[in-house]
């Protein structure tokens, strides 16, 4: 009852109408699933390359490293980036980081329209870095949207679902460029392929950006959980946005699940810029296969993404989860790494399809679990942070194991992506389940 009053006299102060209880939107699944869509347009623009990269390749007259560059420039952008729009989020909300999320997608969409002939690499550059700067609006904002939005039982779901889109717009992104672009010879039908790519992509970015503007609101009228509540109570003026992040980095949990989530998260950005590169060696001409096999990854990491969710909602394990998780995707690594080269295309679906169920699925687990430890700091900040750990090490492993598959092969390749899987394994099982977020629900029910 106290916390209802709290929450009240916070709202009245601020819009003038006091809030009686928490209490439920029906437009949460709307601002959700919208999110999803915008999240699912703008990680398809981030493999939209590096599925086709033997294409894109020859087409520009680049070598290989520029192609992967083209991916890598999503993770070299968030780092820098991440700070001022994680404090911009705490500053002006949601509504705003959204609506400036899905316009840059629409426009970096837009630019590339304007490369459409070999020697206009750099045009198709600067595109994919408006796309990058645009993820830095999107890919923080998963847990903020569930806490927001979403009820104690249903949060975990929720973030499940805001996932669940930057995972199926990375599975369009090998599913649809291999059958939209096919590897033809003449260069005039290969620029007519990719414009259709890019003019659908461009459309589709728009009417999302449209869409965000009428559909998208700040929060619900009234606060879903306790937890919120206690968060809205609180005034303005006794957050820091500095001081919040100090804290963080002060919480030897969350620094333990930091380096954890990077390991883990910059293996799969690895493991899928250059997946086509790894099939292709192994099996000639097969492209759309190898934008299947990807497919199989994203997919399968969805269904994990989801039961993930749906457990945590249930049962409230979150460490146990993510450490048998954690565990999971390194055994998933360690059977693909030795069965990709035995010239058996399909047990490389079966092999991959494992792996993705466990190394995606772990996304969400990740945030989630952040959220609860660092309760009742800005989960924007939380999972900005876990976002710039996974960057660092997407690149640093993109580059390494591009390096180690061009001097030693793709198994080598594989096996130090092993070797970091299992440090995190091990790093995962000294984390301590401290739920401060369920432990606040809980005193204040």
């Amino acid at each position: 009852g106290m916390v209802q009053q709290e929450a009240g006299g916070a709202a009245k102060g601020e819009a003038g109408g006091v809030p009686d209880e928490v209490r439920l939107s029906r437009r949460r699944w709307a601002v959700v699933l919208l999110f999803s869509s915008y999240s699912l347009c703008n990680a398809f623009q981030w493999i939209q390359y590096g599925s086709i990269s033997n294409i894109f390749l020859r087409f520009y007259g680049v070598n290989a490293f520029a192609i992967d560059w083209l991916s890598m420039s999503y993770m070299l952008v968030y780092i820098p980036l991440i700070f001022p729009v994680a404090w911009l989020l705490d500053k002006r909300g949601l509504r705003l980081i959204a609506l400036a999320g899905s316009a840059l997608n629409a426009t970096g969409a837009w630019v590339k329209l304007g490369s459409l002939k070999p020697q206009l690499f750099p045009v198709t550059v600067l595109g994919q870095v408006i796309c990058a700067v645009a993820q830095v609006f999107i890919l923080g904002m998963p847990s903020r949207i569930a806490s927001v939005w979403f009820g104690s039982h249903e949060v975990s779901t929720a973030c499940s679902i805001a996932v669940f889109g930057n995972q199926l717009g990375i599975a369009v992104g090998f599913l649809v460029p291999p059958v939209l672009v096919p590897n033809v010879e003449d260069v005039e039908k290969l620029a007519y392929h990719i414009s259709i790519m890019f003019f659908m992509t461009a459309g589709v970015a728009t009417a999302l950006f449209i869409l965000v503007v009428i559909v998208f609101r700040e929060k619900p009228p009234h606060p879903p959980s306790q937890a919120q509540a206690l968060i809205q109570s609180r005034p303005a003026e006794e957050y820091s946005y500095l001081q919040s992040i100090l804290r963080l980095l002060r919480n030897t949990n969350f620094l333990l699940l930091m380096v954890t989530y990077g390991l883990n998260t910059g293996c799969f950005y690895a493991l899928s810029t250059l997946l086509n590169r790894m099939v292709i060696h192994h099996y000639p001409g097969e492209e759309v296969n190898a934008g299947r096999i990807g497919l199989t990854i994203i997919l399968s990491g969805m269904v994990g993404a989801l039961i993930s969710g749906i457990w945590l909602d249930r049962t409230k394990t979150y460490k146990q989860t993510t450490l048998v998780v954690y565990v999971m995707s390194l055994v998933g690594m360690v059977i693909y790494t030795f069965t990709l080269s035995l010239q058996h295309l399909w047990l490389v679906f079966v092999t991959a399809g494992m792996l993705g169920f466990f190394m995606t699925g772990y996304l969400p687990l990740g945030f989630e679990f952040a959220a609860e430890l660092t309760y009742p700091e800005s989960e924007g900040t939380s999972s900005g942070l876990l976002n710039v750990s996974a960057q660092i090490f997407g690149i640093a492993f993109t580059i390494g194991q591009g390096k180690i598959m061009d001097c030693f092969g793709t198994k080598a390749g594989n096996i130090f992506l092993c070797s970091f899987l299992l440090l995190g394994s091990v790093m995962t099982a000294f984390i301590k389940a401290d739920l401060r977020r369920q432990q606040a629900n809980l005193d204040n029910e």
